[in-house]
């Protein structure tokens, strides 16, 4: 039954460490990250930093910064969406941000009452829900005084996660992440502990008598409440801006994700630690038109036509994305892989950033 399976991940009487919990928040935002496989914690400098590192936003510092994005996940049965908003303050260097996050999928078949008591199937009574999933962001980040050329910033993320199964479940959940960025000539990194406390989610389920009486005739269980962890998780990257020419600007990085929870289908596994690479670059033409290229999710498959599991190969997944800068608009599009599978999905994004009103001037 397809409410079943979406709710079993929430199965348990205690607290216990999910490896793919909250993934949502994993997929990413804006499409110049995406443009460029996730490599942003070096380089971001715009609203988005309040997703990937929010040490960036202390980057925004004369004019309010808005960004929106809308994708489809899986040929369209899923929507994401992504709305930040960056507020440089009057105080020097300081910034503060809200972000917000949905991932949706609608429609869902709810086959409980497929099946009539007599035996026999009665489409009729497939009924649908959604299942959604949200994220929102507070964000602060500071920029300290530059000192012999090295200038530092950090930043901190308080998220709220609400996510809801229909009427049959509900979770709430709070966490903390924590960025910096250091920045010294043409270079610049970045380090992000995402979800730095552990992430709690308390689930709570909800059944009519007419539901309970179902699932207990099909030998399911009924759950009451359950709470899930999702375990830290360590983000680096390092960037530099190559100068080609006056009008040309070219910026490689690199990242790698670090996960403490067990072994993954990634290029490094020592014991618990998984090790996630991402590589992207971005080439400018006088800071107005960008063309973007990532490589990202690195994984380890069977060769085409092996069914003995005797020949893998490493697959990973390129995207493509360009951009336009026309004064204080920008249009970003990346091509890109939101599955985060072997069988790549890939999807057309587009995001829109607007910095407006006045240069706010700090005091």
């Amino acid at each position: 039954m397809a409410c079943l399976y979406l709710l079993s991940s929430g199965f348990g009487a205690g607290a216990q460490f999910r490896k793919y919990s909250n993934e949502f928040l994993n997929i990413g935002a804006g499409a110049r990250g995406l443009a460029m496989g996730g490599a942003q914690l070096a380089s971001v400098a715009d609203g988005t930093a309040g997703y990937w590192n929010p040490a960036g936003l202390a980057r925004v510092k004369e004019r309010p910064m808005l960004h929106l994005m809308h994708a489809d996940y899986f040929a369209g049965i899923g929507k994401y969406d992504y709305a930040a908003l960056a507020l440089p303050t009057t105080s020097p260097g300081r910034t503060l941000g809200l972000s917000l996050l949905r991932f949706a999928i609608d429609d869902i078949p709810n086959t409980l009452y497929l099946v009539e008591p007599d035996g026999t199937i009665n489409y009729n009574n497939i009924r649908t829900f959604s299942s959604a999933d949200y994220a929102l962001l507070l964000s602060y980040a500071r920029e300290s005084g530059s000192r012999e050329g090295l200038l530092f910033r950090y930043g901190v993320n308080a998220k709220l996660i609400h996510r809801s199964v229909g009427s049959f479940a509900k979770a709430w959940g709070f966490g903390l992440d924590g960025g910096v960025q250091l920045e010294w000539g043409a270079w610049q990194a970045g380090a992000v502990v995402r979800d730095v406390t552990t992430t709690f989610n308390a689930w709570r389920y909800t059944f009519s008598e007419r539901e309970r009486e179902v699932l207990y005739l099909t030998r399911n269980d009924i759950p009451v409440k359950s709470n899930e962890l999702t375990a830290p998780r360590l983000l680096l990257g390092v960037s530099r801006r190559l100068q080609m020419g006056e009008r040309f600007t070219l910026a490689p990085e690199v990242a790698i994700d670090l996960t403490f929870d067990g072994p993954r289908n990634v290029p490094l596994q020592m014991g618990a630690l998984s090790a996630d690479p991402r590589l992207g670059i971005e080439f400018s033409y006088q800071r107005a038109l960008f063309f973007r290229a990532g490589i990202a999710q690195f994984q380890q498959a069977l060769r085409d036509g092996d069914t003995l599991q005797l020949d893998k190969v490493w697959i990973y997944q390129p995207s493509l994305g360009v951009g336009f800068q026309m004064r204080q608009v920008v249009v970003d599009y990346a091509f890109t892989n939101l599955a985060n599978q072997s069988n790549p999905l890939y999807t057309h994004v587009f995001s829109l950033r607007i910095a407006f009103g006045g240069r706010r001037k700090q005091t």
